[in-house]
Formats: structure tokens, sequence, C-alpha cells
């Protein structure tokens, strides 16, 4: 792989995360199980809290539309006082975000809750977010040319903004223009690049997309969104066709902005 000049109509770059400028291993083996093993305590120490109601209720809610799929764990409603009815909602909720996180779900409540157990622990100083050696000197090499850097990913904007402003490198939040997650629609879906234009005030060809995921950038290229697959230590392994159809990266350093830039 020998990298490639970004097209000159590109003036955006939008960046999944995961696999893309956040090691796999980082979200699979720290973010993932830290939501697992703190859920339980998260809800007993917020349970009070609005915001937390908010998040149950929005659980609720997606159990009840989950109702016909295997193994969902209903959430039910608190109909007396007393810590033993607390109690037994909270194991609900536990048990159905895990069920969540073990299926894979993108569910926009699962998502809430899981950023909001992600920013107490970067608050306290518990957890910071990591990159890839090469992507924030790439950024700003980016933006120092005029560029515009946005980030796509499944995670909630609030869970990407943390990861931004507590990192390892710091606060690098003020690289990015902007944020977008599953509310603007799904990843796969190619109209959610239309709309994520039409939200920047772009042509989809004035994007470049930057995914390890093929079905996203098939989605994207189907959108007019120019594309790039990352191509990192732990990602998912490319079939033949998607690695001679597509342009491959293994680091940011391999995209050449055009010399009028």
């Amino acid at each position: 792989m020998v990298g490639f000049t970004v097209p000159a109509e590109v003036s955006v770059f939008l960046l999944d995360i995961e696999g893309t400028t956040t090691p796999i291993a980082f979200v699979t083996d720290i973010l993932f199980p830290y939501v697992k093993d703190n859920i339980q305590d998260y809800l007993r120490a917020h349970w009070e809290e609005e915001e937390c109601q908010q998040d149950v209720g929005l659980l609720r809610k997606q159990a009840e539309e989950d109702s016909h799929m295997d193994g969902v764990v209903p959430i039910p409603l608190e109909t007396r006082d007393g810590e033993a009815e607390i109690e037994r909602i909270i194991q609900a909720v536990v048990d159905n975000v895990r069920w969540q996180m073990s299926s894979d779900r993108k569910t926009t409540a699962l998502k809430q809750l899981q950023g909001h157990i992600w920013r107490a622990a970067f608050e306290n100083g518990r957890m910071k977010g990591e990159f890839f050696e090469d992507v924030v000197p790439a950024v700003r090499k980016w933006r120092e040319a005029g560029m515009k850097v946005y980030i796509y990913s499944s995670g909630s904007v609030e869970a990407q903004k943390l990861l931004f402003g507590n990192s390892t490198e710091g606060d690098i939040s003020e690289l990015f223009d902007g944020h977008f997650d599953t509310k603007i629609g799904a990843k796969v879906d190619s109209e959610s690049y239309q709309r994520i234009a039409a939200s920047i005030g772009c042509s989809t060809n004035n994007m470049l997309f930057l995914t390890d995921v093929a079905r996203e950038a098939d989605a994207a290229e189907e959108a007019d969104v120019h594309v790039a697959i990352v191509v990192r230590p732990g990602n998912a392994g490319l079939t033949d066709d998607e690695k001679s159809y597509y342009r491959l990266i293994t680091s940011f350093d391999e995209l050449f902005l055009p010399s009028s830039t």
C-alpha cells in the first residue's frame, strides 16, 4: 500500500473511530468491558438523577420494541418504593444491557447509557482515549491545509467527545469540526451520508470517508462519497475483491493532499 492523493474536490474528511482512529482493542478490551463491569454500581450511584431515569426509560422502550427477539430482558416499571424494588429493576437493566452488548446491538438507548458511564470514567481519570500514532499529526496537517474534519461513529456523540477530550494526547477536541452518530442514520445506509453532507453544507463528493468496514464503505460510495479503507492491526480481514476494489491505507500518512491546497 503506497497511499494516494486526495481528490481535488475533497474538502471534508469524515472519520470512523473504532479500527480507524482508535485501536479496536481499546474498544473491545477497555471501553466495553468497563461498562459490563461497572454498570450496576453506576446505576446504584445515579439512580435518583433525572438523566439516569431518562436512560432507563429509553432502554425500557427499546426492550419493548425488542420483545420479539430471543433473549431480550424486559425492564419493569417501578410500581412501589423500596430498595428491593429498585434493585430488581437495576438488575433487569444490567441484564438487558449485557444482552444488547453480547448481541452487538447499536441502539441509541444502549449507546446513550454507555456514553454516560464512560463520561464518569473519563472525568474521574479512570480512563483515557487512545489513538494510533499517525492520527493526531495527520489531522493537524489537514486542518492547517484548510480541510474540515468530522467524526462519524456508532458510539454516541457524547461518547465521541469524551474520547477526544480526555485522551493520551490531551484534549484534542478542537481538531474536529463536528460529530455524527447513528441518530443521523445507520453507517451502512447510503442516505446517512447524504444527510451528513447536507448538515455540513457540502456535496457528498466533497467528502472522503475513512473506515475499516467494507459495508460502510459500500454505503458511502453509493452516496457518491470518496472512500478509503483503513487496514490496522486487529481489524477484520477483507476479501480479495474488497482489497482489489477499494483504496487501502495502513496509516493516515499515506493520504497526500493535492498540491493546490
